[in-house]
Order: C-alpha cells, then sequence, then structure tokens
C-alpha cells in the first residue's frame, strides 16, 4: 500500500506563469477538481477547478492567493490519502518528494479501488457498531469475543470518538450473530447497528408473501 507503487504521471504541475485557461482544459480533460502549481520545479500546491473557471485571462501566479497547501510524500501510505481527499474535497491527490518537488499524482478511484480488494469491504458478511467507554477499550478484546464465538472477524476501524466513548465499526461473518450480541453485552459493549440480512425473518416474509399469493386464489 505504499504511495510509491500508485504513482501516475501523465498530470503535469503547472509553471506559475502557466495561463489559468490552459491548466483548466488539462484539468477538465483529465475530470480532476484541481490543477498542480509549481514554480522552478518547487511545488506550491494546488487550485481548484472553480477559480480557474472564474479567472481564465489570468495567469496561476495571479491566482495564487486561492492556493491549498497540501500533498502527500512518496514514502506515505494509500491510507494516508483519505483524509486529504475529504479535507480538500478533491479527487486527486499531488505526490512530492523530500526535497517539495512534485512527481505524480494519485487519483480518488485508484485508492478505493485499491480498499476494495481487502476483506473488511470485499468479503460479504455482518456489519456491526458497537461502543463502549473509551477507557477500557480493546480492539484486540473486541477481535476476541467474535472469534470465541466461532466467527470470523474480517476487520475493524473506529467509526467515532470523543472524551468519552468510542464506536467501533467491523465487518464479521454471519455466524452466531445472537452469541456475539449477548458476548458484546457481558463486556460492556452497547451494539450501536447493525446491517445484516437476517435470514430468519427473511423466511417469515418469504412465506407471508407466499400466504398472501394463496390467499388471492
Amino acid at each position: 500500500m505504499l504511495i510509491s507503487e500508485y504513482i501516475s504521471k501523465d498530470f503535469p504541475a503547472f509553471e506559475v506563469d502557466s495561463s489559468a485557461e490552459e491548466a483548466l482544459e488539462i484539468a477538465s480533460e483529465f475530470g480532476f477538481t484541481h490543477v498542480f502549481v509549481q514554480k522552478n520545479n518547487l511545488f506550491l500546491g494546488g487550485i481548484c477547478k472553480e477559480f480557474l473557471e472564474e479567472n481564465p485571462d489570468k495567469n496561476l501566479e495571479e491566482l495564487l492567493i486561492h492556493i491549498e497547501r497540501f500533498a502527500i510524500l512518496e514514502g506515505g501510505t494509500v491510507l494516508d490519502t483519505v483524509k486529504l481527499f475529504y479535507t480538500f474535497n478533491a479527487n486527486i491527490i499531488p505526490i512530492i518528494n523530500k526535497n517539495e518537488e512534485y512527481l505524480g499524482y494519485i487519483a480518488y478511484d485508484d485508492v478505493f479501488n485499491e480498499l476494495s480488494k481487502y476483506p473488511l469491504f470485499s468479503e460479504n458478511g455482518a456489519v456491526l457498531t458497537v461502543e463502549t467507554n473509551l477507557k477500557s477499550f480493546s480492539m484486540t478484546e473486541i477481535a476476541k469475543i467474535v472469534e470465541s464465538n466461532n466467527s470470523k472477524f474480517y476487520g475493524a476501524f473506529i467509526s467515532h470518538v470523543n472524551d468519552d466513548v468510542i464506536q467501533v465499526t467491523m465487518k464479521i461473518n454471519h455466524d452466531n450473530l445472537s452469541s456475539i450480541d449477548e458476548t458484546f453485552d457481558r463486556f460492556g459493549y452497547h451494539v450501536v447497528h447493525k446491517f445484516y440480512n437476517d435470514e430468519k425473518e427473511e423466511l417469515i416474509k418469504d412465506r407471508y408473501q407466499y400466504f398472501q399469493k394463496y390467499l388471492e386464489f
């Protein structure tokens, strides 16, 4: 998951004397939200495409007031990009080296295509969110609770945290969900959300629908 394995180099960083119109045209061709600006090969940051659309007759140096300073070092990981995509409302993140030279980019689609390969996202199963006191939280304990009920633990992430409580969302398989709920309760975890198809409930629905059709004849 190292960034260095995902660098694309077909989208340039523009010198400050480039026209906004030229940069806008290329960004639009790629479908990207930002253009990247450099000066004498020193990376400066990104400018949102909207500002280029409002000022097509200017050059990029005149628009530096709107520049956003964000990038990821080539030694980072794919996961490091997720917050940047969200914070800057971007679908492309620039990649630089320690000398702050532009190396290329990683796109939103590349990141989420990669994440979709991992069991937390790719495996079929139930999604549970549990809540507990922040001081007593243990990811190891959560995994043990799932596995002690002969169920598979595919992965988890912290979905909410404040000074008092923490919520953990996990992906597990469908086996023994009732006993897992009970075990979490015994260990002081409150099940906040459950996302799965209850097979018994679905069976009841199917039989009820069949019964209704039968009554129509």
